[in-house]
């Protein structure tokens, strides 16, 4: 994940030569080394280490970038300031609720073994300055199961989290509930869900990182509830453990199945994370999930945005003439059209992309995520075509499946709840049309963004970039104003899928696009959109940074009119604006 610019800067000043410089790589040696008590053996590939370098690379593997397990301590050095974390909760009594045999002796052994009073640590600091909680749990402590202790720790930190209004962030560790507990186990499972329930309705961030192994009670409850979910690279994660599963169902598992990347690609994890970033990473989510206090959706940097058009420019825009409906049908669906990608470049100091669902899978046909329009942290939404056939196949030629507009959805409310305006670029030719779209409820999932999009108490500008096509189009264009760009077009359906109902034949495509009025200007005078956006000869690689340069200068115009609005006042114009139609 990459910091936005304006971040950078404030870090520069934070980190004051902090950062430790890379281990040079040690030449390797033919003869095969001994493990003494200078080395470490390799998780991943098996291989005798020198322990020194292992740990300046964070306990990263230098010969095959496998990740060892860290120690509460560790993983509290990695990311919080130095000298500031504040440990709670450190004395809190363990019982054995269900006088369970030979329980006391385990949790003594697993104390002498740790040094700690229980497998989670909790406490506040501050990180790059910022301050949260940072939880931390430590598989050394009987794998990290969840016992009354543990949970109540959980609980507990989230609720004064909750009271003093501070993000919390949790790496959850752990190999599910504490056997040794039973029910009382099973019971902390609702309780640290509640908590984060609370936390979440104060409109406070919470966010947790997946490490290996992540299973059982503790996955089915607060390690997969986070606004934000990280995950390790190669971590194992799950509900039931891949032994259980085999034991179940008697069936062999895929390779890489449960692993963090597999949850990325399944939906269930925003990203994965480097501990050489987890730091950087920590802090850009704690700036970007601020909420001011104050009904204002403008918080730029004091440098406006100045939008000069070259002159070769003017004159490719002098000398462009007009185009015909279904000379612009055919315009918008070329692969070398600008996308959103590429305008995003040029409109935001930089974009953190967010994946998944949280149900299904992740869509490539829909990206969103997070950026920065001058210092103002924005949610961004974006059908992506693709460019080469092969990304074309990835995304599905922009089509989105039920799961992307679940996406879609899960940030936009995201946004919702922590104040952040969000820009829309649309430009598909409709939902994907299949067998899969349909077992997994395309029509829901649409309807389901259309009235929650309705309702957002944020500033929402939609902007068709290329083709809208149909309700696959409308379900991330509900906007409080919808733009155009001027060889962009907008339908009901595809000009061959309307002569084909109307007419009975589709070769009629050209004669159906020229009386659909699905060109920007018809739309402007129908009262569809309220602008349309000059291309200065059409968007292409030539044109894209001054679309975008313009784009960005009425996209900070738009969010200054609603300064001093209510979410209740934006909701309701968004709702006039569609009822008069």
């Amino acid at each position: 994940m990459r910091m936005p610019s304006n971040l950078y800067n404030q870090l520069e000043q934070r980190l004051k030569g902090s950062m430790e410089a890379p281990a040079e790589k040690q030449e390797k040696k033919e003869e095969k080394p001994q493990k003494s008590d200078a080395t470490v053996r390799c998780p991943k590939c098996g291989k005798i280490l020198n322990k020194e370098r292992v740990k300046k690379r964070k306990y990263v593997c230098y010969e095959c970038e496998g990740y060892f397990r860290v120690t509460t301590k560790n993983r509290i050095r990695m990311v919080a300031d130095p000298k500031s974390f504040e440990e709670w909760f450190a004395d809190m009594p363990v019982s054995n609720p269900l006088l369970f045999n030979g329980y006391e002796d385990k949790l003594q052994a697993a104390r002498e073994k740790t040094g700690l009073n229980e497998a989670f640590t909790v406490g506040k600091c501050t990180v790059f300055g910022e301050p949260i909680v940072l939880g931390v749990c430590d598989a050394r402590f009987l794998m990290a199961s969840m016992g009354h202790a543990y949970g109540e720790k959980v609980t507990a930190a989230i609720e004064r989290a909750t009271e003093e209004k501070l993000p919390v962030f949790i790496f959850c560790c752990s190999g599910g509930a504490r056997m040794q507990e039973g029910i009382i186990s099973l019971m902390q499972m609702a309780k640290t869900s509640a908590a984060i329930e609370k936390h979440g309705k104060a409109g406070l961030l919470y966010s947790t990182i997946l490490t290996d192994p992540t299973t059982g009670g503790v996955t089915a409850s607060f390690a997969m509830l986070g606004d934000v979910i990280m995950a390790e690279p190669g971590a194992l994660i799950g509900f039931a453990g891949p032994r259980v599963i085999k034991q179940t169902i008697g069936q062999e598992l895929p390779e890489g199945f449960q692993t963090a990347e597999f949850l990325v690609e399944h939906g269930f994890v925003d990203g994965i994370v480097k501990r050489e970033n987890l730091k950087k990473t920590i802090f850009f989510l704690v700036k970007s999930h601020q909420q001011n206090g104050k009904a204002s959706w403008a918080n730029f940097d004091e440098n406006a945005a100045k939008f000069e058009l070259n002159e070769i420019l003017k004159e490719q825009t002098w000398h462009e003439k007009p185009r015909s409906a279904w000379e612009k049908v055919k315009t918008v669906r070329q692969v070398e059209r600008a996308s959103a990608l590429d305008y995003m470049r040029f409109i935001f100091d930089d974009f953190v992309e967010a994946h998944g669902d949280r149900y299904f899978a992740d869509d490539p046909a829909i990206v969103g995520g997070i950026g920065y329009l001058d210092g103002q942290p924005v949610t961004i939404i974006a059908d992506v075509k693709g460019k080469t056939f092969a990304e074309c196949q990835m995304r599905n030629f922009g089509m989105p499946l039920p799961e992307g507009y679940r996406k879609a959805l899960r940030l936009m409310k995201q946004a919702e709840k922590f104040n952040r305006p969000i820009v829309s670029f649309v430009n598909t030719s409709g939902a994907f049309c299949g067998l899969e779209a349909e077992e997994r409820g395309q029509g829901e999932a649409i309807a389901r963004n259309l009235m929650e999009m309705a309702g957002l108490k944020v500033p929402v500008l939609c902007i068709l970039i290329g083709e809208g096509g149909s309700g696959g189009a409308l379900a991330t264009a509900v906007g409080n104003q919808v733009w155009m760009l001027e060889n962009s077009t907008y339908s009901i359906l595809s000009p061959e899928g309307f002569a084909s109902i109307l007419w009975k034949d589709s070769s009629k495509a050209q004669e159906a696009s020229e009386v659909m009025n699905i060109t920007a200007q018809d739309l402007l005078r129908l009262g569809v959109i309220e602008r349309i956006i000059p291309e200065f000869g059409g968007a292409t690689d030539e044109t894209k940074e001054a679309i975008a340069d313009y784009m960005k200068i009425e996209i900070k115009r738009f969010l200054q009119t609603f300064d001093g609005m209510s979410g209740e006042e934006i909701a309701q114009q968004r709702y006039d604006r569609f009822r008069v139609f």
